[in-house]
């Protein structure tokens, strides 16, 4: 295999990895403090019960998200050097202010939501985790808006001199057309994710309860039964209050995934229109939206589709009869419109490549990764709407179907994500930065194939020892519930009492 090719899979690999643990925190994050609030609202200590059983959980996830993340800041300088010379202008500044000011805001008060619970107002206390929250937001603002460039350049000019793109408007990489659509998107996305997580796990132990639950007379009158229903009534009721909330914000989530959606799909096509109709498989002109479609072998014919007439068009434009340019037409164009710019900047062989292989992605993981997408929100959506009429009233769920939901439910969002952002990565192919650089233009010179190999194989199954770690210690702290009763905490008024660990 080629460097470049190694190099895709590394970077592939990792930061499809850290990405399953980013959406539950940006999502998590905003829930706890929801659940905090409502305690120091209105001192229901079952509030405060879930504020730190998911608290707990959301700390895991945090502490392996960012272990997770740390490597993608080193890839960018070990296996995409070129690239990082050619955008390290534009690229940095975004990725300094994710790192100098949304991590440091979010890691600072996360330090002191954990330790300030008997050293700070309960006010002030709440007060961190709230910006904990705003922090995660920024961070991924910014981390947004640095991708966005690279999938619709703006801002900027190229310097024939150095070939290097210099940042010339800052505001304008903020407000990228392409930022402004994926932003919200991924934040409802991020929510879909937490509300399924929510609702998953206090499902999860509504049905453990309901088994456990004295059923006949006889024990429903001795002390052990009476003690066993009291137990059983405190753990139900704020499981079931976070499943119905988990279940609510499911379904508001879906909805706003779908309207951003809308919003992202007319930008994709006006700045990136080649990946539209990959991620269609239309190889013509068409109005047509696919519902399934079956190609030849090399994936360049259409053998057999289902389509909704008009949809496509639809969400291109906002109308149902326009035509959207299908892969044959968008490659012809950009023969014309690329080729010169690239013999010039990158020599014959890069351009010649182009010439040979074409402008399109992989069309085969385009187009089903958009339909694996979709696909897992709808159904998460469509669970959430069901475990609402199933704990109408005061009804716990039965049956052996609901606690194999409960598995699936966080999973079909969270996978929902990663094949999103699989789908966004790879529809930029065959460009690192589109129209600007090429992906086989932005691998290191230096590194060798047999390094980059060593290096994929050794992050690899460290993240494979990451990876078990993570299900056992959320496994552990899941199965562990709440905690039966806690304490209030109380502000200790000796300054040199030690720090308490709240977890």
């Amino acid at each position: 295999m080629s460097s470049e090719t190694i190099a895709r899979w590394q970077f592939g690999i990792t930061t499809v990895y850290h990405f399953l643990f980013v959406p539950i925190t940006l999502g998590l994050s905003w829930l706890v403090a929801v659940l905090q609030t409502l305690w120091v609202r209105t001192g229901n200590q079952n509030y405060l019960r879930l504020t730190k059983f998911y608290g707990k959980l959301f700390l895991i996830n945090f502490a392996m998200g960012l272990v997770t993340g740390l490597v993608q800041e080193f890839q960018f300088g070990m296996n995409w050097s070129e690239y990082s010379r050619f955008v390290g202008d534009i690229f940095g500044a975004p990725l300094a202010l994710e790192a100098l000011l949304a991590f440091f805001l979010e890691s600072t008060f996360l330090g002191l939501w954990i330790f300030g619970w008997d050293r700070l107002n309960k006010y002030v206390h709440l007060a961190c985790i709230w910006i904990v929250a705003l922090g995660t937001m920024l961070s991924a603002m910014f981390i947004l808006a640095a991708n966005s460039f690279m999938q619709n350049p703006v801002g900027f000019r190229f310097n024939p001199e150095t070939n290097r793109a210099e940042l010339t408007d800052f505001l304008a990489v903020l407000t990228n057309k392409v930022f402004l659509a994926t932003f919200p998107h991924q934040m409802a996305a991020a929510f879909l994710v937490a509300a399924a997580f929510l609702a998953a796990v206090a499902g999860w132990h509504l049905h453990r309860l309901n088994k456990t639950l004295p059923r006949t007379p006889d024990s429903l009158n001795d002390v052990d039964g009476m003690q066993a229903l009291a137990d059983h009534d405190h753990e139900v009721a704020p499981f079931r209050f976070t499943a119905k909330l988990g279940a609510v914000l499911l379904i508001i989530a879906g909805l706003a995934v779908m309207q951003t959606g809308d919003f992202q799909g007319k930008a994709m096509y006006e700045k990136q229109p080649m990946k539209m109709a990959a991620a269609e498989g239309a190889f013509e002109s068409t109005t047509d939206f696919s519902i399934l479609t079956i190609g030849n072998r090399e994936a360049d014919e259409e053998i057999f589709a289902i389509h909704l007439p008009g949809l496509l068009s639809f969400l291109s434009y906002g109308n149902f009869t326009e035509p959207v340019p299908g892969i044959r037409p968008l490659e012809a164009r950009y023969q014309q419109e690329f080729t010169p710019l690239l013999r010039e900047r990158y020599g014959d062989e890069v351009a010649d490549w182009f010439v040979q292989n074409g402008y399109h992605p992989n069309i085969v993981v385009t187009y089903w990764t958009f339909r694996a997408m979709i696909t897992l929100g709808l159904i998460a959506t469509a669970i959430g709407a069901w475990m609402l009429w199933v704990l109408r009233g005061d009804r716990l769920p039965r049956g052996r179907l609901w606690p194999w939901l409960m598995i699936a439910l966080p999973l079909a969002p969270l996978f929902g994500n990663s094949f999103g952002w699989i789908f966004t990565e790879m529809g930029r192919q065959p460009w690192v930065v589109f129209g600007l650089m090429p992906t086989q233009a932005g691998v290191s010179p230096g590194v060798t194939p047999g390094q980059m190999l060593f290096s994929l194989i050794g992050y690899t199954v460290i993240y494979a020892v990451l990876a078990v770690i993570e299900v056992k210690l959320m496994l552990y702290y899941i199965r562990k519930g709440l905690d039966h009763y806690i304490e209030e905490p109380k502000v200790l008024e000796d300054d040199d009492a030690p720090l308490t660990f709240a977890y």
